[in-house]
């Protein structure tokens, strides 16, 4: 239950998992990551619901949240992609905390994702994850990091 802001709550998830519908997906992605997708159990796409506002009179019922945003496609946008990221990295964490491995991706063709499942334009593909188990053996060592001071300022 991580916050969002207005607890506005904007992500809309669809986990591909049929055959037929890893089909659908497979023609949307980078070359790249084909096999990743393809391998996983299940593959989620999460979107980002670009109405959301419609559903702030009970998820933030205390003030008129709504009018915050009828009208600003900029403004409706912006905390549509913002939070429904959020969202996904709380996804994410629940799917480790489950012992799962989640691979989010950005590589794939948004417009044909959004025309394959969300053909009514409502909602709008954000990133995939792949969730599942992974085969070690490919797997690359973690990462560096930055320091604290190279990407900190405490004022």
């Amino acid at each position: 239950m991580g916050p969002t802001s207005a607890n506005s709550c904007p992500a809309r998830l669809v986990f591909v998992r049929s055959a037929a519908a890893k089909e659908k997906l497979k023609a949307c992605l980078d070359s790249g990551n084909v096999d990743k997708s393809m391998t996983a159990p299940v593959v989620a796409i999460i979107g980002m619901d670009l109405e959301f506002y419609d559903k702030l009179n009970v998820l933030f019922p205390h003030t008129d949240a709504k009018s915050w945003f009828v009208g600003k496609p900029d403004k409706i946008k912006e905390t549509a992609f913002r939070n429904s990221t959020l969202q996904g990295a709380y996804f994410i964490m629940a799917v480790r905390s489950l012992g799962l491995d989640a691979g989010p991706m950005s590589g794939f063709n948004a417009d044909k994702v959004n025309e394959a499942f969300f053909p009514d334009g409502k909602v709008k593909a954000n990133f995939i994850c792949a969730i599942g188990y992974g085969d070690t053996t490919k797997l690359f060592a973690r990462g560096p990091r930055l320091e604290f001071a190279d990407v900190c300022q405490v004022v």
